[in-house]
């Protein structure tokens, strides 16, 4: 047992070396492309995750209603055309939206996709049996009505700006429907990590925990049938692994690189790919009055912050200068109030700004104080190389004013654990923390977490308002936008409330964030989307 012990470990790196190689031997002539995850999929289920690298799949495995190209611009996939005014698709009110769907789509096991699947669908996202992990936007919905096997129609009650967001990746009616009846629930559906059939090009093959995912392809697929034979994922602990994979050969697809390693990776021959995606690291502030620090609750201190930190240099020395601070969670976008500049570096405006303030270092001992209390922050992040490098940076300019930073990192389904969970991030643990983070349906700008129904609590403890703010104002701006169907009246709303989230550093940017892809020269005809990433993953090929 002592032998076989030392042997299992040889047995599956042989075995994942040879699948990833498609086989690796003459008797095999499969096509497989290999992707490097460095974070393990928490679900299969769109319905249970807000995770990347678990919703990226669903391009692979079960496909959108429409999706987006490389331009990020939305096309139809499981309907016949988009939804517009001109078409009659989207009511003159604003309130009814109709979808066609094509008539030649099935699921994998050759059951057509109807309706029903899409109406089933909506049940089980707002049917609170079902722990998932947003009801939004569903919860938005008045109702569904399915007059046919190929119409749906979406009834608001108010006009609902954002309906591109919904219908990400439908769930099999004749598959689960069963399930939900015996069992009151899906959160324990089988379904979740392995399902049996699937809406997209690939279906899944197998999933071993803490080391790879297959999906094989669809032979029942109702558009062109895939080009390789396998997707590969290979799971590996962190960006260095993934690096060496990819210099290797052992990889096709990389994704998150960091920026220091995209000089490494073009010398061995990948192109590096950056697409825009939205997202944008930030800090996030906790203005929870019950477990933040006081100081935080001052606009005043959370302005001083922003201008004691140097985010050009921060870009400058991490990012090698390939990217820069953004103003807001909407740069590059109509929706961002242009007058918006990021808050310049000044560390003497800082400090005169927390002498206002009454923080002011009273016991010679180099940190600000006030009342007794110490202005020290908790500022955790994720464990990414990257995140704890900006961390120590932020810790010295921070000190540069006075103020005290204690570093905390933990791994990613500790640190994004809800309420309910006891996460770090709200339950009080944190005053500031750092993730990067994109609009809810991007490229449509709306935000649910901002909102004041969104705090967690005991009653509530899956609110995503990590922040615990409530502004009425904002609140009722964030609600208002969600209801403009007229584009120049909600850019207007938008720049009202990015001015907002501006004065009051309710958000910081510390860096605009695209997806960064390695892609190696193996893998053919690749295009990226900054919102359904592997849109085209039929299409690819490898030599």
């Amino acid at each position: 047992m002592r032998a076989f012990r030392f042997l299992a470990p040889v047995i599956v790196v042989i075995a994942l070396v040879l699948s990833a190689c498609g086989g690796g031997g003459s008797n095999s002539n499969k096509k497989v492309a290999t992707m490097i995850f460095t974070q393990e999929p928490d679900t299969l289920s769109a319905m249970y995750t807000n995770m990347y690298f678990s919703l990226i799949l669903h391009q692979v495995l079960n496909v959108w209603a429409w999706q987006y190209d490389d331009q990020n611009i939305p096309y139809p996939v499981l309907v016949s055309e988009m939804p517009s005014a001109d078409n009659g698709g989207i009511s003159a009110d604003g309130k009814t939206i109709t979808l066609h769907l094509r008539d030649d789509i099935v699921w994998s096991d050759g059951e057509p996709i109807t309706s029903k699947d899409f109406m089933f669908t909506y049940e089980m996202n707002v049917d609170v049996k079902n722990t998932v992990s947003t009801q939004y936007p569903y919860d938005q919905l008045a109702g569904v009505e399915t007059p046919d096997e190929r119409t749906v129609v979406m009834n608001f009650a108010e006009p609902f700006a954002p309906w591109l967001s919904f219908w990400k990746s439908l769930l099999p009616e004749h598959v689960l429907a069963p399930v939900f009846e015996s069992a009151g629930t899906l959160d324990g559906a089988a379904w979740n990590n392995a399902p049996t059939v699937s809406a997209g090009p690939f279906v899944f093959a197998e999933w071993q925990s803490g080391s790879f995912l297959r999906f094989v392809r669809n032979d029942n697929w109702w558009g062109e049938p895939a080009k390789v034979d396998e997707i590969f994922i290979r799971i590996v602990p962190d960006d260095a692994s993934q690096v060496a994979a990819l210099q290797a050969g052992d990889a096709d697809l990389g994704i998150f690189i960091a920026y220091p390693d995209v000089p490494a990776l073009e010398e061995a021959g990948l192109s590096i790919v950056s697409v825009a995606s939205g997202y944008s690291e930030g800090w996030y502030i906790n203005l929870n009055p019950e477990t933040t620090h006081p100081a935080l609750l001052d606009v005043n201190v959370r302005q001083a912050i922003a201008h004691a930190l140097d985010r050009e240099k921060i870009s400058a020395d991490l990012l090698l200068g390939k990217t820069k601070p953004g103003a807001s969670l909407w740069d590059n976008s109509p929706y961002v109030d242009p007058s918006l500049k990021p808050y310049e570096f000044n560390q003497q405006k800082a400090k005169d700004m927390l002498d206002a303030a009454g923080w002011i270092d009273s016991n010679g001992d180099g940190t600000r104080d006030r009342d007794g209390v110490e202005l020290v922050l908790n500022y955790g992040s994720t464990t990414k190389e990257v995140r704890q490098s900006m961390q120590a940076i932020a810790q010295q300019m921070l000190a540069d004013v006075g103020i005290g930073t204690e570093l905390f990192n933990y791994d990613s389904d500790i640190f994004f654990a809800s309420y309910g969970d006891d996460g770090p991030t709200y339950n009080g643990d944190l005053d500031i923390y750092e993730w990067s983070d994109v609009p809810t349906g991007f490229p449509d700008p709306d935000i649910s977490y901002w909102l004041c129904d969104q705090i967690p609590s005991d009653e509530s403890p899956d609110g995503l308002n990590s922040q615990f703010i409530c502004d009425e104002e904002l609140d009722r701006l964030f609600q208002l936008q969600a209801s403009q169907v007229d584009f120049n009246a909600r850019v207007e709303t938008l720049h009202k409330i990015t001015k907002i989230m501006y004065d009051e550093v309710y958000w910081l940017s510390i860096w605009l964030d695209p997806d960064i892809w390695a892609v190696g020269a193996r893998l053919s005809n690749v295009k990226l989307s900054g919102v359904t990433p592997f849109y085209n993953v039929a299409e690819w090929d490898v030599k």
